[in-house]
């Protein structure tokens, strides 16, 4: 169905005649997220500030249109997909880092800024922004806001909402709020900012992000742990997260994950890598030294076959890329990818490595685990044709026997990507009707008319 043409020129005179489209050739580049599935708009709008959200928010809320904001589109649940149509509302003008302040260690940014610009940003002033998907270099802080967003480094620092002290939003009615504060502290009634931050675009718009930083660690140590067996691997990951040391990244990458990859690293693999384990200190620089010699020494003393130290930025930049290339060229193997984000207790990662083993072996198909280990964060991704109908029966088997064996060990069906429209159906598997019922009482005290983001997560 198409946008009566009264509502586009309205639409043009809140954001401009240049910054809204109707044309469906640009439409459908704002139809699809990294999940690859694609519903068209029937608009796409650029707005420039929280006044102009508001005005489209007024006017979805008086004709009754469905609006959906949307960052970079890297997203993996189908979050910032149109499901129901409606018009896509775009921060790619939101961009802007509106204040650093050193003396206070926070700042000020608006949603469309890419997150890597923000760490660059930050680090010339001598701080630190932790939270660092794999995406970072694409991905929004915007997005990253309303996935709650987490990366290598949630080891050590914890995730988005560990670092965000304060939002203005627009809720759909078009009324402009502000949350949280710009104090260390603040308890002064519910936190409305935590309860944004996650909800994947379905209770307010954001247009501004107050972010905590922190000093910048003076030094920081990469480490690459090769292993002969994945089972050693893992075993490892659980070990040295229950040493005095604490790691700001434990990465895992698996042997499918190596083979793809093998070319990104500084160093050439041996043929006999079955796993590698990446793991990053950072701190004073004495204390990484010693703690480094304690990490080294612990995992050839449980079996790995070496431990690399990258010798400067280059060489850790050169391991970490090799980590960031993985899922772009998972492609290379199969024509189509489920991405699981599962977490389990960090003691459960061996069983989990195990049960990843045995999908694969009785469905067929090839499934490549890497990603956050030292959390219990795995990306675990089932390779498919889903042109084979065949395949693709066995890749959605998979799937619902990974969540139910990473249930079963305590642990959830996502720590980073969200529910979007991809997880909505194992949702009531995780969480009891109870607060199912009391999570959709939330969202339409937020949103009565269901005009913000409709058809995710429930």
């Amino acid at each position: 169905m198409e946008l009566a043409g009264s509502v586009v020129r309205q639409l043009q005179k809140i954001v401009g005649n240049t910054y809204v489209t109707i044309e469906k050739e640009e439409l459908v580049c704002y139809s699809f997220d990294a999940t690859g599935r694609s519903f068209l708009p029937q608009a796409v709008v650029f707005p420039q500030n929280s006044d102009q959200v508001s005005k489209i928010f007024c006017l979805a809320t008086d004709k009754g249109f469905n609006v959906v904001p949307r960052g970079s589109g890297s997203g993996m649940t189908g979050g910032a997909v149109p499901v129901e149509g409606g018009v896509v509302v775009c921060t790619s003008r939101l961009n802007k880092i509106i204040e650093i302040d050193s003396k206070n260690l926070i700042a000020r940014v608006e949603p469309g800024v890419i997150l890597q610009d923000i760490h660059k940003a930050v680090e010339k002033r001598g701080l630190f922004y932790p939270p660092d998907p794999a995406s970072s270099a694409v991905c929004t802080i915007g997005g990253n806001v309303g996935e709650c967003a987490g990366g290598p480094r949630a080891v050590k620092y914890g995730v988005t909402r560990d670092y965000v002290i304060g939002l203005k939003a627009v809720l759909p009615s078009g009324e402009i709020i502000q949350t949280g504060v710009a104090t260390a502290k603040g308890v002064a009634g519910y936190d409305l900012t935590r309860l944004i931050i996650g909800s994947e675009g379905t209770l307010a718009f954001v247009t501004q992000i107050t972010l905590k930083l922190l000093p910048k660690p003076e030094k920081v140590k990469t480490l690459a742990v090769l292993f002969d067996s994945i089972g050693k691997a893992a075993d490892t990951v659980s070990a040295v997260m229950r040493k005095a040391v604490l790691p700001r990244c434990v990465e895992f990458m698996d042997e499918a994950s190596l083979n793809l990859v093998k070319n990104y690293f500084p160093f050439a693999l041996p043929d006999n890598i079955k796993a590698l384990i990446i793991i990053e200190l950072d701190g004073e620089a004495d204390i990484i030294e010693r703690d480094a010699k304690i990490i080294n020494d612990f995992c050839i003393g449980v079996g790995a076959l070496d431990v690399i130290v990258a010798r400067d930025e280059n060489e850790a930049l050169g391991l970490w890329a090799g980590r960031k290339a993985l899922s772009p060229v998972l492609f290379k193997i199969a024509c189509n990818k489920i991405n699981e984000d599962i977490v389990v207790p960090i003691d459960k990662i061996p069983d989990m490595v195990k049960i990843t083993q045995k999908i694969q072996k009785e469905s067929g198909l090839k499934v490549v685990s890497f990603g956050h280990a030292g959390d219990g964060n795995i990306h675990c991704n089932i390779m498919y044709n889903q042109a084979d109908k065949e395949e693709s029966k066995q890749a959605q088997k998979a799937v619902d026997e990974l969540f139910d064996a990473t249930l079963n060990l305590g642990g959830t069906i996502t720590g980073e990507h969200g529910v979007g429209i991809t997880k909505m159906k194992y949702l009531p598997k995780e969480i009891g009707s109870k607060q199912i019922e009391i999570m959709k009482g939330i969202k339409k005290v937020f949103d009565p008319l269901n005009i913000l983001n409709p058809g995710k997560i429930f």
